[in-house]
């Protein structure tokens, strides 16, 4: 069995066929790394060139909103979850010609609105649903069938997110009126959710093993239940109701929780340990976003801003946090000697979330070219990311080992 960092104990080693193919994290990281690029190109022809795209009827900045929460997050929740999974429960998980077909599906969700062609879009969400779903029953078999029941939190995520895609289409189409934002915003909020449960699990961990020295981190019960009590009124009230003043109210309360949080975890010898920092440097900007969301109600923020510090700093920060790491484990590689490069991926990838929620604040009469510029540098980083990793995740473990 593995822990999250892929050490293994001795285990029969089975043929799965390629090895990008052993296990959940190696397909669909290189998906989700390729189609970072490959969306980002898309939307930058898009919205800073004018270049007209068909995406099969959909308006290129739903299309956009849509793949970077369905298309790009759900590869990386999909490749983490159907890897950590085996870790947690001992049972085998999809691998092989199964992790193959789930792939495929996905690509094809993908590549529809991509195409050219003129497809019906009802096509395009049965593919995104079917999706979901069949990785939903994925995950929550090998749970069930060894009653870990406390793991059930998480992956309910995963069916609540198939629900806010069937919205978002029922919109798409007409027949929910508000179905579009309901689905795409409570999506994020759930994305958001998801994130904030993995750091609080994890961060701790890779703090107290990543750092030089001994160290002690706080962690209160009585915040993480406030946090998740305030994070689902926010949700409520911001996607389903007017409340302006508690949608603000609660946004700040809860970056205050969790500056908490995060103060009782802080150490400064985080910035020496880039698969340290760059986790810590995520959750910094969700509190923003938090911020960010206050403002747009009292200070009248551009409500953009807000969504780009929860998805370019939060989620990318996050998500390329937690690939290369998973990735470097998994591959039977030294996760306290990584390559050089991540400092670079991660720099890039942080200087572009800084780019496209900072500087508009700074002087908006250039938005277009931050957009741009921050587009460019989430591009560099993946390409890099991409580089690096992909001989990693093609090729078999170092080790010899399964996975």
């Amino acid at each position: 069995m593995l822990n999250i960092d892929g050490q293994l104990s001795e285990e029969k080693l089975k043929d799965y066929g390629l090895p990008i193919f052993r296990l959940g994290f190696r397909a669909f990281f290189l998906a989700a790394g390729i189609f970072a690029i490959i969306s980002m190109v898309a939307w930058m022809a898009s919205y800073v060139f004018s270049v007209e795209f068909l995406f099969s009827g959909m308006p290129a900045s739903l299309w956009h909103a849509h793949e970077m929460i369905f298309g790009y997050a759900m590869a990386v929740v999909a490749g983490f979850l159907l890897t950590a999974i085996k870790n947690w429960t001992g049972v085998e998980v999809l691998r092989g010609i199964p992790l193959a077909s789930l792939l495929a599906l996905w690509l094809v969700a993908r590549l529809m609105p991509l195409s050219g062609l003129t497809i019906p879009v009802m096509l395009i969400a049965i593919a995104n649903i079917a999706f979901l779903l069949l990785l939903t029953i994925a995950c929550l078999r090998p749970v069930l069938k060894v009653k870990q029941y406390k793991q059930v939190g998480i992956i309910s995520k995963l069916f609540l997110l198939a629900l806010c895609d069937v919205v978002f289409y029922l919109g798409i189409t007409g027949m929910i009126n508000d179905g579009v934002h309901w689905g795409l915003y409570s999506a994020l909020y759930i994305l958001i959710a998801l994130v904030l449960v993995m750091l609080r699990r994890v961060m701790p961990m890779f703090i107290k093993n990543g750092i030089d020295g001994d160290i002690e981190l706080k962690n209160r019960a009585w915040l993480d239940n406030a946090s998740l009590v305030l994070l689902i009124v926010l949700w409520i009230s911001d996607v389903f109701t007017s409340y302006d003043q508690l949608t603000a109210a609660t946004a700040m309360l809860l970056a205050l929780l969790h500056m908490i949080r995060l103060a009782g975890w802080y150490t400064h010898r985080i910035w020496r340990k880039p698969l340290v920092w760059v986790l810590v440097a995520a959750y910094g900007f969700i509190i923003l976003g938090f911020i960010l969301k206050a403002l747009a109600v009292y200070l009248n923020a551009a409500p953009s801003l807000s969504l780009h510090a929860f998805t370019v700093g939060g989620i990318g920060l996050v998500t390329i946090g937690m690939m290369t790491r998973v990735s470097l484990g998994h591959t039977g590689r030294n996760v306290f000697q990584p390559p050089a490069i991540l400092f670079w991926i991660f720099a890039t990838l942080l200087l572009s979330a800084v780019v496209r929620v900072l500087l508009p604040l700074i002087d908006m009469e250039f938005y277009i070219y931050w957009i741009g510029l921050s587009q460019l540098l989430w591009m560099i980083a993946f390409t890099l990311f991409v580089v690096e990793y992909a001989p990693m995740l093609l090729n078999a473990r170092v080790d010899g080992r399964d996975g």
